[in-house]
C-alpha cells in the first residue's frame, strides 16, 4: 500500500492511539484530532489525502465537517460508525463521504477499504514539497529551505506561509489570513502585517523589494513568483469580475512529487 497521510479524527482515546498506531506501522504518516475543531484546523494546515472520521465524534458538527471537508479539501473521507442505520449511513454519504466502516471494525477490514479507496482515487494526491525558485518547503516535516539553506520558522509563520500558498496567487485580506491561519486566535487582524514583515525578512532575498509575498493595495497580501496585476474598478458596464478568476495557475510554480 502506498504510503498516504492520514487525519484520524476518533473520540476514544484508546481506539485512536490504536488505529495510529497501526497507520504509523504501515508507514502512513498520521495526524491525531479527537474534536472537531482540532480536525478542521489540521486539514487547514496540513497536505491530508485520507480523513478518517468517528461518527460519535459529534454527530451535527462531524456532518458539517464532513461537508465543508468534501467542498474545500482534496480528501477522501473514510466514516467509522457505531451506527447501522440506513438512514444515517445514507445521511453521512451525501454529505461527501467516500465510504464507510461499522465498529467495531477489524485491521485488516480497515487496511482493505483504505487500499480500496485509494485505488479508486482519480484525483492528484497533495505533494509533499512545493518549490518556487530557490525556496522549497517541505510540508511533511513543515521545514523551509532558500537555496539549500534551512529557515527556522514558527509555526505561526509557517501557517501563515502555507495559507498564503492555497490561495494559489489570490489576494487574502489580514481578517481571512487571521481566520485561516490562526482559528483560535483573538489577535487584531493587523498583527498580520508584523509576521508578513518577518517572513519577508527571513524569506526575501530584498524584503524591501519582495518577489513573494506582495501587498495587494486595499486588500491585504499574496503569494507568487510574479507579482499580481494592479486592481482595476469593474465597467459598469461590463459587471463586476466574480472573486478569485484571475489566472492564479500561470502565477504557480509548484514542484511536487508524493511520498
Amino acid at each position: 500500500m502506498q504510503p498516504l497521510h492520514i487525519l484520524l479524527a476518533e473520540g476514544n482515546p484508546h481506539l485512536r492511539s490504536l488505529l495510529g498506531w497501526h497507520l504509523q506501522q504501515a508507514r502512513h504518516r498520521v495526524w491525531e484530532a479527537e474534536t472537531i475543531r482540532q480536525a478542521k484546523t489540521l486539514l487547514q494546515q496540513q497536505p491530508v489525502h485520507l480523513l478518517i472520521l468517528d461518527a460519535e465524534l459529534s454527530s451535527r458538527a462531524g456532518l458539517q465537517l464532513c461537508r465543508w471537508a468534501h467542498r474545500h479539501c482534496d480528501v477522501l473521507i473514510l466514516l467509522l460508525s457505531q451506527q447501522e442505520a440506513e438512514a444515517d449511513i445514507i445521511a453521512w454519504l451525501k454529505a461527501g463521504a467516500d465510504d464507510y466502516l461499522t465498529k467495531p471494525l477489524s485491521l485488516p477490514l480497515l487496511d482493505a477499504h483504505i487500499q480500496a479507496l485509494t485505488r479508486r482515487l482519480r484525483r492528484s494526491l497533495p505533494p509533499t514539497f512545493l518549490q518556487y525558485g530557490d525556496l522549497k518547503i517541505d510540508l511533511v516535516q513543515r521545514r523551509v529551505t532558500l537555496a539549500g539553506q534551512g529557515i527556522d520558522l514558527t509555526p505561526q509563520e509557517f501557517s501563515l506561509l502555507m495559507v498564503l500558498i492555497q490561495a494559489d496567487g489570490d489576494p487574502l485580506s489580514r481578517q481571512e489570513l487571521l481566520e485561516r491561519a490562526w482559528p483560535d486566535s483573538t489577535a487584531n487582524p493587523r498583527t498580520i502585517d508584523t509576521h508578513i514583515l518577518s517572513l519577508r525578512k527571513k524569506l526575501e532575498r530584498d524584503p524591501h523589494q519582495p518577489r513573494l509575498i506582495h501587498t495587494v493595495r486595499q486588500v491585504g497580501y499574496s503569494f507568487g513568483i510574479e507579482p499580481p496585476p494592479p486592481l482595476q474598478q469593474p465597467s459598469r458596464a461590463a459587471g463586476a469580475t466574480a472573486p478569485g478568476s484571475g489566472p492564479q495557475q500561470r502565477r504557480r510554480r509548484a514542484a511536487s512529487s508524493v511520498g
